[in-house]
């Protein structure tokens, strides 16, 4: 088994199977030592020129913008772009420093002992998290875009006749996964590796977590082995599996961050973002995105229904939303009509 890796070093990937959200917020100075990666070295955007088209999502509580943008457009028609802005989390040691200072400011209201400013802080703690989706497809679009959402109830024979057909006529590319197990692309990002074919896996920070801070931690375990989807894959065969992602997860975790197994939720999502088995280590405090009931299964309970019963997932009755532009949602309303 492969030891911790060195912290690893920062990257953009394209978001388009990470999920449709996307949040951000971390710990005390003493537990963030070696957390932080990234690069100081200047970067340039893979496109010129982007033209605003439409704000495809915003959330004034988690301080985030999905933008739809043309590009490129001085040579030629143009091509699709999207962005993503969000706000990152506040670092308490540099925002002691600054307030020890003489920061800039603009009054914007005052009554007896409260008062409201406008700061404008220095460059080092003005960063805007960015993320590029290019080129963006129309599924990239329609995936950001703000949308009612369904819940669903849908059954075994449900997911036999209608879901598995409905993913298996999809071109859902998960070669970004492959390259990552791999080591084809971010090797330097792993955090730790059991590297059995059959029951190993991959531990890696989530590109929503910007590992400035242990509030908001969030890795993701990838298995090595191909070939189970999701949650309905599962059967006692996997049990081997699913405990080393949680036995040796949370003790990798707990090497390289000091974050004990009890403050962390780890769990499974159903529906997942994109079909290869993979698991969610996320801070307990942390609101992460689809850590909601109708999307979140808990890795310890998955095991445990798993060892009382082999087709437990098979034959489950599961919950879980969908957007109102899914023609999932509407195959699975007509096929419980009938």
């Amino acid at each position: 088994m492969a030891d911790a890796a060195p912290p690893p070093s920062k990257r953009k990937r394209e978001l388009a199977a990470a999920g449709a959200e996307a949040s951000g917020t971390e710990d005390e100075t003493a537990k963030v030592a070696g957390v932080g990666n990234g690069t100081s070295a200047p970067a340039h955007f893979p496109f010129s020129g982007f033209k605003v088209k439409k704000v495809l999502r915003e959330s004034a509580r988690d301080k985030i913008l999905f933008l739809h943008g043309k590009v490129n457009e001085a040579s030629g028609d143009g091509e699709d772009a999207i962005v993503i802005l969000e706000k990152t989390p506040f670092q308490v040691d540099q925002v002691a420093q600054l307030l020890m200072g003489s920061p800039e400011l603009q009054l914007q209201f005052s009554n007896d002992i409260y008062s409201t400013y406008h700061m404008f802080p220095p460059r080092q703690l003005s960063d805007v998290k960015t993320t590029v989706v290019y080129p963006a497809t129309e599924k990239h679009l329609q995936k950001y875009l703000r949308q009612d959402l369904h819940l669903v109830r849908e059954t075994g024979s449900d997911y036999k006749n209608v879901t598995s057909p409905y993913l298996e006529s999809q071109s859902l590319s998960i070669q970004w996964v492959y390259n990552i197990l791999d080591k084809k692309a971010e090797a330097d990002r792993i955090v730790f590796e059991n590297p059995d074919p059959s029951d190993g896996f991959v531990l890696i920070p989530d590109l929503k977590w910007n590992q400035q801070q242990l509030d908001d931690l969030y890795l993701i375990a990838i298995c090595h082995r191909r070939g189970i989807r999701s949650l309905r894959d599962l059967t006692a065969e996997h049990l081997p599996l699913l405990r080393n992602i949680l036995r040796e997860g949370q003790e990798a975790i707990l090497q390289r961050y000091q974050v004990k197994g009890d403050r962390l939720r780890v769990y499974l999502h159903y529906l997942p973002s994109y079909y290869h088995l993979h698991v969610h280590f996320t801070a307990l405090g942390f609101e992460a995105p689809g850590s909601g009931v109708e999307r979140a299964h808990l890795l310890a309970e998955v095991i445990e229904h798993l060892e009382r019963d082999p087709e437990y997932y098979q034959q489950r009755t599961l919950t879980f939303a969908l957007r109102a532009d899914d023609p999932l949602l509407k195959l699975l309303q007509e096929a419980q009509k009938s």
